[in-house]
């Protein structure tokens, strides 16, 4: 099938759940799957947990660090979450945007709204577990945190949910592979909107209309 050689630009995407709903395994999911679909590295104050690899994970910095790339204007978008500071960087996204890649944020509400206010156009989706008692077995299970910060990430988890409306598309985490193929669906259909393949595929409507 004829293309253009100039590919369109990439698309942003927010992906957003409480702690524990399965979001950064979803994204792994959907970047594996997918060519020309990636993950921003966020930078964050909090503490490395084992097996975490700074550039990878995350990058990891101190809190005066973050200070100096926030009075920059470093950062698209920013928030506290649990004590510690996350943040997305202008530069990284921009730059792959530009390069025709789309870009998954794994932010939390806070953020979402402040890459509207930037961005506009991106598409959102959040991430719902199938109920509170396997959300609270899952953060359980993951063997991360102390009985009482558990209690405080379900506590946030009501907070966090109810800003659904916010967003585009809802997906429910209860069978992971069920909920991989609609994640992924959601970007398959974004890439064959008339608005983006019109791009893509100019030469040949070119050549049809000939």
């Amino acid at each position: 099938m004829a293309t253009d050689h100039s590919a369109p630009k990439g698309r942003l995407y927010i992906v957003s759940a409480p702690s524990g709903a399965g979001k950064t395994s979803l994204v792994k999911g959907v970047t594996d799957a997918l060519q020309g679909v990636e993950t921003s590295v966020s930078y964050t104050t909090r503490p490395r947990r084992e097996g975490e690899v700074d550039g990878v994970n995350y990058h990891f910095v101190d809190q005066a660090a973050f200070e100096e790339m926030m009075a920059r204007g470093d950062f698209l978008e920013h928030a506290t979450v649990f004590g510690c500071s996350y943040g997305t960087s202008r530069a990284q996204v921009l730059e792959r945007l530009e390069q025709g890649v789309d870009v998954i944020l794994e932010i939390d509400w806070q953020g979402a709204v402040q890459i509207r206010r930037a961005m506009g156009d991106c598409v959102s989706v959040f991430i719902l577990p199938p109920s509170r008692q396997i959300l609270a077995q899952r953060l359980n299970d993951r063997g991360l945190d102390s009985p009482e910060v558990i209690e405080r990430r379900l506590r946030e988890a009501a907070h966090e949910i109810s800003h659904y409306r916010d967003y585009d598309y809802l997906i429910v985490n209860d069978a992971f592979t069920e909920a991989l193929e609609s994640l992924a669906a959601i970007f398959v259909a974004n890439r064959l909107s008339t608005s983006y393949q019109s791009l893509r595929l100019s030469s040949l409507i070119h050549d049809l209309l000939e």
